[in-house]
């Protein structure tokens, strides 16, 4: 029996449509998903929205069940929760975390998916995989205690990473953004808050995720000597002025990459990507996390929706869709 479905498409850069799409029966070891909930994740579906991914990334930023190539037609997107409908008894009937594209129904290994705990509301656990890339930043970092940092740039994933920051014991963490709006993200997250300009100095670590030149700079300036910057910015295609003359030798400053398509090294002999997820999932039982979802639309609304993100006229965090029930 075939499986009617509709799924978001990107025709070309800045053009998206739903499409119908025809699912296979599931094989024994596979599971039939019904979407309840998926998200945007604003800074890379924007850059494949706009047809931003450069040639040479195309490979490593695939999705892990995209279907096209870039710059387009693709589906992409990797924010999906949903209820198993068909599948292996231990997970029928059970709401699943899956990096699935923006689609109604979808058949998929019943490996790929990942149980939500009872704790977490399905509408918040869209931002699992926010949430995990905050998680492998921090193994990265490895931030320790009484350490003064800073996370420059308020979005979903600065956002994130600051919410993890504030439940280690005796640290200063900081939250700066150049919008004043932010603040109210940081306080409901229990964290601090600055405009740039305003920003804590002498800090141990930076956390940069604002994307922006401007972003880079000022962490470097935040830094102490011998200290971090953690950069967690996709910048795609554009090119990026890093601020390396001065005293950045003098004072023996760090600028590393993190990137949520490995595990990280802290952690990889240790830790599967499976595992990595399942703690994200269970972090999302704080509520505070609910601050990060600012908008939403109906799944039949994302093609009018995507433009206006990309473009800013509907700014904010986390932007969810919600399926129907049907």
């Amino acid at each position: 029996m075939k499986h009617a479905a509709h799924a978001f498409w990107l025709n070309s850069p800045g053009h998206g449509e739903i499409r119908e799409v025809t699912l296979p029966e599931p094989a024994s070891d596979e599971v039939l998903v019904r979407s309840v909930f998926s998200g945007v994740s604003r800074g890379t579906e924007t850059l494949v929205f706009r047809g931003g991914v450069p040639e040479s990334q195309y490979a490593a930023m695939r999705a892990p069940f995209q279907d096209g190539e870039f710059p387009g037609p693709v589906k992409y997107g990797y924010l999906s929760v949903g209820v198993v409908e068909d599948g292996p008894a231990a997970l029928l009937g059970r709401t699943v975390f899956c990096l699935y594209p923006h689609q109604t129904r979808y058949v998929v290994p019943a490996s790929a998916v990942t149980p939500v705990p009872d704790s977490v509301p399905a509408a918040r656990a869209v931002l699992a995989g926010t949430v995990e890339t905050a998680v492998n930043a921090l193994w990265d970092a490895a931030p320790m205690i009484g350490d003064r940092i800073a996370v420059v740039g308020a979005g979903m994933v600065g956002s994130s990473v600051a919410a993890l920051l504030a439940r280690y014991p005796a640290v200063r963490v900081q939250l700066v953004d150049a919008d004043p709006g932010r603040a109210r993200i940081a306080a409901a997250l229990g964290v601090d808050f600055a405009l740039p300009e305003d920003a804590l100095g002498d800090c141990d670590l930076v956390v940069h995720a604002s994307a922006t030149d401007g972003g880079l700079a000022r962490s470097l300036e935040l830094l102490a000597p011998e200290g971090t910057v953690l950069e967690m910015s996709w910048y795609g295609d554009r090119r990026v002025s890093v601020p390396l003359g001065e005293a950045f030798h003098s004072r023996r400053l760090v600028v590393r990459s993190s990137q949520v398509g490995a595990v990280s090294p802290a952690r990889r002999s240790r830790r599967t990507f499976a595992d990595r997820l399942a703690l994200a999932l269970e972090l999302l039982a704080d509520p505070a996390f609910d601050a990060l979802v600012t908008s939403e639309c109906a799944f039949e609304e994302l093609p009018d929706a995507m433009p206006r993100i990309a473009a800013g006229e509907l700014p904010g965090l986390c932007h969810r869709v919600a399926y129907s029930s049907g």
